[in-house]
């Protein structure tokens, strides 16, 4: 890890500014949660069971196609923004997002090569897999913080909490209801009672009633009873 970024005055500096509006925070908290569980699914993966491989692969493409996904929307919405005023900040996350997409395009191979394998190949496969996603994972928390911290100073920096809204609004509205409830899947359980009071709350207030009935029912099976009881109460929904 890179402990300069860490302990850079830019990274005590955001820390001063946490009441600005960060478009990072929750969707960071949701990839960290979905990157987690499925190393951990695949670490754990009997490759003689069909169905839990099956079952595990499946989530392992869910992600890979959710962190693709996730890199465009950065690219198109959120790199533009900074650039406009402080060129040449995104360079280096620019660079690493290609980066990342050659390495899921590669975990992407070790996947369908472990998918074709028989009998003792298979092993040895998904240890790979594990082992080499393992290094997505690390060097991808690396690049969050960093868009956290630099990313989010040269954003407040340059615009309004509003201006920042409208501009997170519009990244929003870009993606497709499936994508949206596969980023809630996981980003709810990942925040804290307040933050999943203040996001259905607001869901709540704009969507159509079954839409939001849907995402909560969407929701609920990942959430622990102590979670789940907070946020029924935050909401107005029986428990």
């Amino acid at each position: 890890m890179n402990t300069e970024t860490l302990s850079s005055p830019r990274t005590a500096n955001t820390a001063t500014k946490a009441a600005r509006l960060d478009m990072y925070v929750h969707i960071h908290k949701a990839l960290r949660h979905f990157m987690l569980d499925t190393l951990c699914r695949v670490g754990r993966m009997d490759v003689t069971d069909t169905a839990e491989s099956d079952d595990t692969l499946a989530q392992f493409e869910a992600l890979m196609t959710l962190c693709a996904n996730h890199l465009k929307h950065e690219n198109e919405f959120v790199h533009p923004a900074i650039e406009a005023g402080r060129r040449g900040v995104s360079d280096r996350i620019a660079g690493e997002h290609v980066e990342h997409l050659e390495s899921i395009d590669a975990l992407r191979e070790d996947a369908r090569q472990l998918r074709g394998a028989r009998g003792d190949d298979r092993a040895p496969l998904a240890l790979r897999l594990y082992r080499h996603m393992a290094l997505f994972v690390a060097d991808n928390f690396e690049h969050m913080h960093y868009e956290e911290t630099v990313h989010n100073a040269a954003l407040w920096s340059l615009y309004s909490d509003a201006e920042l809204d409208g501009l997170h609004n519009r990244l929003v509205a870009s993606i497709p209801p499936q994508e949206m409830f596969e980023v809630a899947r996981w980003m709810l359980p990942a925040m804290n009672p307040a933050e999943r009071a203040g996001m259905l709350g607001g869901i709540k207030a704009v969507a159509p009633p079954a839409v939001f009935a849907a995402l909560v029912s969407h929701v609920r099976p990942h959430l622990d009873g102590k979670g789940w009881t907070k946020l029924a109460s935050a909401i107005g929904v029986s428990a």
